[in-house]
């Protein structure tokens, strides 16, 4: 297996696996931009330390039996958005470079996976499928410690915590998973417009959460937007706002690949790590993540039916 590291973008998983864009099928996106933390920062760095953590994936997924990365074809896209180089970006700069780069993906006939950066990324990432898919409605499902659905913070409609609000602005059904940490004006919102949440305490407590919130999806496209800290700090420390009580490993990927094996899954992303220095658990455990977001795309539809 690969071992390759370097300062500059590397592949998903190594070289060995790396495909050219028009024969990949999967194209991983990084989106470096971070503007709006508010605990802690350092999610600008997250895209580069998951695809270095990728690099000591094992191919084989000794869950599917297969060894994905040789069979699907992953290109890894140049940065986007990347507040690392050019710290000034504008909210508005970046969900348009994000959304045409993306719209361009779809378009392609793309499977893409963004890696963010923030959460406040997602919103230019939909408003791509929207534009790709003018005359369908898809499902936004949301993994994920808070809401998300302020209409504003600190002064801006882009903030992080603000992404979902937005993507319910845009008329879009929701299903937000593991839920643990909403103020007020999210809690009002959500009894309002009786929206779809499945918070962690219910689904501790629910040996059929699975089932219930798969029933509760109503469309058969699904977007997945997973923020790394609905999944329990000790499995992922590396985030920028951490809440105890999260998904556990099984958890998550029990409910992915029932998603995958029910509903189209026409895209997904991964944001919010932010990596912890001297500690690769955060990176490498949101790498097989998105491993094994691949490999659910691809290779179980018929195994979990």
């Amino acid at each position: 297996m690969s071992r390759q590291t370097s300062t500059l973008t590397v592949p998903f998983l190594g070289a060995d696996v790396a495909t050219n864009y028009e024969q990949a099928k999967v194209v991983i996106l990084p989106i470096p931009y971070e503007a709006t933390t508010t605990y802690r920062r350092g999610c600008e760095h997250g895209p580069d330390a998951i695809l270095e953590a990728s690099q000591q994936v094992e191919y084989y997924d000794e869950e599917l039996d297969k060894e994905t990365g040789l069979e699907v074809g992953i290109y890894t896209a140049e940065a986007i958005a990347d507040t690392r180089n050019t710290p000034k970006i504008t909210a508005e700069e970046m969900l348009q470079v994000t959304q045409e780069t993306v719209f361009k993906l779809i378009k392609d006939n793309k499977f893409a996976i963004a890696l963010g950066g923030e959460h406040s990324i997602t919103t230019g990432v939909i408003a791509a499928y929207c534009q790709a898919y003018p005359s369908e409605v898809f499902t936004v499902v949301q993994i994920d410690a808070h809401g998300d659905l302020r209409h504003e913070y600190e002064g801006s409609i882009h903030n992080h915590a603000c992404v979902m609000r937005r993507i319910v602005d845009m008329g879009l059904p929701t299903v937000q998973i593991g839920i643990r940490a909403i103020c007020k004006e999210e809690a009002d919102l959500i009894k309002e417009k009786n929206l779809t949440v499945f918070r962690a305490r219910d689904v501790a407590k629910n040996p059929n959460w699975i089932e219930d919130a798969i029933a509760a999806i109503p469309t058969k496209k699904v977007f997945l937007t997973i923020d790394l800290d609905g999944i329990d700090p000790s499995l992922i420390p590396g985030v920028g706002t951490p809440e105890p009580g999260g998904l556990t490993w099984y958890d998550l990927t029990v409910f992915l690949a029932q998603v995958f094996a029910n509903h189209q899954v026409i895209g997904c992303d991964v944001m919010e790590l932010a990596p912890i220095v001297d500690s690769v658990v955060s990176q490498f455990t949101a790498a097989k993540l998105v491993y094994k977001l691949i490999g659910y795309q691809f290779l179980t539809a018929s195994r979990y039916c």
